[in-house]
């Protein structure tokens, strides 16, 4: 799974407004033919960014290339189990990615239209957004 090696702060606030604005960045693709994009807000797990990229890797195999355009690095904290309230914030349990709608998920080189929009939408299962299969202009 996908973790940062180091980090500034060991536990980040939560955003005021989670659902705002569109992307930005990495909304084009940049490497590959084919890739997917988010069309909604939400917070990607490492294990779910695990999940679907076996998933494209299982489609992509040795004859095209694949791209993860989106980096896992929001800690979210969690408090063990039947704790009582109060006594600080819980210890960093997983990382996340926010994504914003507009950007890109995956990106697939070297394989078919075909075989390159099934894999990415059976990915796009996995994923907590809805996407939408995309190609380079």
């Amino acid at each position: 799974m996908l973790l940062p090696k180091k980090v500034k702060h060991r536990k980040w606030q939560k955003p005021r407004r989670m659902n705002k604005g569109v992307a930005t960045r990495t909304n084009t693709v940049a490497f590959g033919q084919f890739g997917i994009v988010a069309t909604t807000h939400a917070w990607v797990s490492s294990r779910q960014i695990e999940s679907a990229r076996r998933v494209i890797t299982r489609y992509v195999r040795r004859g095209g290339k694949m791209w993860i355009r989106i980096f896992p690095d929001r800690p979210v904290t969690r408090k063990g189990s039947e704790v009582p309230m109060g006594k600080g914030k819980g210890a960093p349990d997983h990382y996340v990615c926010t994504v914003k709608p507009g950007t890109v998920l995956f990106e697939v080189a070297g394989i078919s239209e075909e075989k390159a929009r099934e894999s990415l939408m059976l990915s796009g299962y996995k994923l907590p957004v809805k996407v939408r299969f995309v190609k380079k202009v």
